[in-house]
């Protein structure tokens, strides 16, 4: 089956060896997705422009394959500070309220970046 590959130009791709989605037919798959913008976290300190950014990066990459947010069936956002939920629900419900995709939102000890507050991956089927 083919698949379809959207990079970011993010410098964990090709050192890791991973592309930010792809399409396998009618599937989508995101890969874990930060606000970082030419090796710069986007909003530091601030949970909802972070979240945001995340979703608006998803969406691009979405798009390129063909598909939009209203195609997501699931999130995961992993957060830093689960205190924040709110802030980071807010830009969720922003992209997905009425979607209302599957979403998981836990807490992780650390991110890449220490100032990177929240990392989103979505699965999306179109079609």
């Amino acid at each position: 089956m083919n698949r379809t590959k959207v990079f970011t130009g993010s410098p964990w791709e090709p050192q890791v060896g991973y592309c930010r989605a792809i399409r396998v037919g009618n599937r989508i798959e995101v890969a874990g997705t930060t606000a970082m913008k030419d090796g710069e976290v986007v909003g530091a300190g601030n949970a909802y422009e972070q979240a945001r950014y995340v979703l608006q990066t998803i969406e691009h990459a979405l798009h390129e394959l063909g598909a939009t947010m209203s195609d997501v069936i699931r999130t995961r956002m992993f957060v830093t500070n689960i205190s924040l939920w709110e802030e980071f629900g807010r830009a969720h419900g922003e992209f997905f309220r009425e979607v209302q995709p599957v979403a998981t939102m836990v807490e992780v000890k650390a991110l890449i970046d220490p100032d990177l507050m929240i990392e989103i991956e979505v699965e999306a089927v179109v079609g």
